[in-house]
């Protein structure tokens, strides 16, 4: 059944190289659904028509817009629920790993300082804390979700300047090191950072939970939501502020129980030692810069992509 255009009425000719459309129609004859690919038009004029070829571009080519901005917005809440169920998944995996790591009886527990003079437990809470500040920003996106009130929406924006300021000093530039740093050294010596005896009371689940998965983890919030990063001074001076002060905790805890927390640094001298500090705490600063290109490549190339996509009226 083929619909007639009334006598008189001149249609835009959708052509190939147009707009193209097709239609379903019900037993009654009633439109159930039109599905519409839009393709860049070329310019011709309408048989029969006044309309010059510019304003029948023109019409086409805003119909082509809306459809895009419609499948943008879809595309955009489906992607929603997903990315609020993995931070939530995520933050749950977390928190089993820490109960699990602060349930092990062992000696270096017991001593000066605990479990909190090891990077690999202070990033876990790093981690941990980052991913709660996510699903807490998730959940108030949703209750203020059109509501009309400053103060919800002032919040709501304080939260996720809070998340996306935890991702870029401390979630993405300390995981990272933290995951390459150990790796590099278990290959090399594992004596050095993670020795044998370990074995006996951290199971392998356990520590590729602490030294493995928190790469991919932080990747996957990168890539799902786009962050705001500060300035790049601003963000170096708050990364070598937290480097500078793991240091000067290591030393105090050295001070006080003559016991280096890793074994590396039994054997190198004080000169060494500082050497060794300084290059550290220079990579986790290009660890920052690398976060921040990362994050402005991903949502740079995604917003070209969209962009590209949508038609122009020539």
């Amino acid at each position: 059944m083929r619909c007639q255009p009334r006598e008189g009425f001149h249609r835009p000719n959708f052509s190939a190289g147009s707009r193209k459309c097709s239609e379903s129609l019900s037993a009654d004859g009633s439109q159930r659904a039109l599905a519409c690919r839009c393709q860049k038009p070329e310019p011709h004029s309408v048989p029969g028509s006044d309309l010059p070829a510019l304003r029948e571009t023109q019409i086409t080519a805003s119909f082509c817009q809306e459809d895009t901005a419609k499948d943008e917005n879809e595309k955009r809440n489906m992607a929603l629920i997903p990315s609020q169920v993995l931070r939530v998944a995520i933050l749950l995996s977390y928190f089993s790993i820490l109960c699990n790591y602060k349930a092990i009886d062992m000696p270096a527990h017991q001593t000066y300082g605990g479990s909190w003079k090891f990077l690999t437990f202070i990033d876990l809470v790093i981690q941990a804390v980052f991913f709660g500040v996510c699903v807490l920003t998730d959940l108030s996106s949703l209750l203020t979700k059109g509501s009309e009130c400053q103060e919800q929406e002032r919040q709501l924006k304080k939260l996720i300047g809070l998340r996306d300021w935890m991702m870029a000093v401390l979630a993405f530039p300390v995981g990272v090191f933290v995951v390459t740093m150990f790796w590099a050294l278990y290959l090399y010596d594992r004596d050095l950072v993670y020795p044998r005896l370990l074995d006996n009371f951290i199971p392998q689940w356990l520590n590729h939970g602490m030294h493995t998965t928190v790469l991919p983890f932080i990747l996957i919030e990168m890539r799902t939501t786009h962050h705001q990063y500060p300035s790049r001074l601003c963000g170096l001076l708050a990364v070598c502020s937290f480097a500078v002060g793991y240091v000067l905790w290591m030393c105090w805890v050295h001070h006080v129980t003559g016991v280096w927390v890793y074994p590396l640094l039994e054997h190198i001298g004080p000169a060494a030692k500082v050497v060794f500090f300084s290059s550290l705490t220079a990579l986790i600063n290009v660890y920052y810069v690398l976060g921040e290109i990362l994050n402005s490549y991903i949502w740079d190339s995604s917003k070209c992509v969209l962009d590209s996509n949508k038609p122009k009226a020539d």
